[in-house]
């Protein structure tokens, strides 16, 4: 099983708008094989509190233009780990020691990593 066009859409748009808002380390995965909830992870980090709220909020304001609305959103006020769940995919954008701390990359390591396009 491998993500939709449009997870792989909505993938792309994600990472353009984080990096648009200066993420680092976006990355995204396709667990679509191992999670039934969603076909894939985006994960982007920023080095403080304010920059984690401006990213999640950047790209929650480009997958609305796609017509995708986040189903639940987690943390974005506080600004340390905001999750964003579009259904067919969730984001998360992470301060950096958190991120540092989970390694989200290294538990979902067994799953494919989706090209984010040129600018990647």
């Amino acid at each position: 099983m491998t993500a939709t066009e449009r997870a792989v859409e909505l993938v792309r748009a994600a990472a353009k708008a984080a990096d648009a808002k200066k993420a680092e380390g976006i990355v995204a995965l396709d667990v679509s094989a191992h999670m039934p909830l969603a076909d894939a992870f985006v994960i982007a980090s920023a080095s403080n509190e304010r920059q984690v709220a401006a990213v999640a909020e950047g790209i929650e304001e480009e997958l609305h233009k796609l017509g995708a609305d986040a189903a639940r959103r987690e943390g974005v006020r506080e600004g340390r780990w905001a999750l964003l769940d579009f259904n067919d995919i969730i984001v998360h954008v992470m301060h950096d020691e958190e991120r540092a701390y989970y390694e989200l990359e290294r538990l979902w390591k067994d799953c494919p990593v989706i090209s984010l396009g040129p600018a990647e």
